[in-house]
């Protein structure tokens, strides 16, 4: 008969000590591993917003300079008479004076107060196409011939011109149908006093405008002394309307 028996060391071991995580841990540590979670946390939610609001203003920027700049140009017209008198539809079937019509383009910067006129080649040929700046802040105007690809500046004329806010509301209401453009044109003459050097100091939309161009300083015919109506002059015309009527601006170079 075979007697069976075990070593009483190996059936009664501790199973405590046969476990692989100890029982006692560093508090210590185990509070060191909680501070550095919570540091990790916050510099993961600090980062995610630095991305958020990156995003955010990027995407503003883009709006702004992409897509609000295509939506508010406006593509319009005004029809007017030749004479320096505002007539109604009636007068007009009377004298039978025919209306001509104008066209251009014109986007807004309210927040810089500008206006950018953008005029088309013309239906008649005694005007030249052109872009036309006017910025309020810098009391500048700018006018690029661009038959010529000539800038030329002078003193923004707030007697003429119709503030970037007025303007916008007018435009958006002949747009509305509220009213029809029907008006008369005026005339401005301007000469040509002396080139510029550059254009850096006459603010950004006006440098983006006239950069790497011929530019010149205008001054208005009739504030200059000793100028005769009748001088033969190289004169150049942009028709144009910046208010509720037509401006017929003659440059000319002595």
């Amino acid at each position: 008969m075979v007697k069976v028996s075990f070593n009483k060391a190996l059936a009664l071991k501790d199973p405590k000590k046969e476990t692989l995580i100890p029982d006692v841990q560093d508090p210590e540590a185990a509070v060191w591993v909680r501070q550095r979670s919570k540091v990790w946390c916050w510099c993961f939610c600090l980062g995610l917003a630095l991305v958020l609001s990156g995003i955010v203003v990027g995407g503003a920027y883009l709006y702004r300079y992409y897509v609000l700049e295509e939506d508010e140009v406006f593509v319009c017209g005004m029809k007017y008479f030749e004479e320096d008198y505002e007539f109604d539809e009636e007068m007009e079937v009377e004298v039978g004076m025919p209306l001509r019509q104008i066209e251009e383009n014109v986007s807004f910067f309210e927040d810089d107060e500008v206006e950018l006129i953008q005029v088309p080649v013309p239906e008649f040929k005694d005007s030249d196409p052109a872009g036309i700046l006017h910025d309020f802040k810098m009391r500048l105007t700018a006018y690029l011939d661009l038959n010529l690809n000539k800038c030329y500046i002078i003193a923004l004329n707030t007697s003429v011109v119709m503030p970037p806010k007025d303007f916008h509301e007018f435009l958006v209401n002949i747009k509305a149908g509220m009213y029809l453009p029907q008006s008369y044109l005026v005339h401005e003459e301007m000469m040509v006093t002396e080139k510029l050097d550059s254009t850096s100091d006459l603010g950004y939309y006006i440098n983006n405008l006239c950069n790497d161009k011929d530019t010149y300083r205008l001054q208005r015919r009739e504030t200059i002394l000793g100028m005769q109506k009748r001088e033969a002059l190289n004169c150049h015309k942009i028709r144009h309307f910046e208010n509720k009527f037509v401006v017929e601006t003659l440059i000319c170079e002595p």
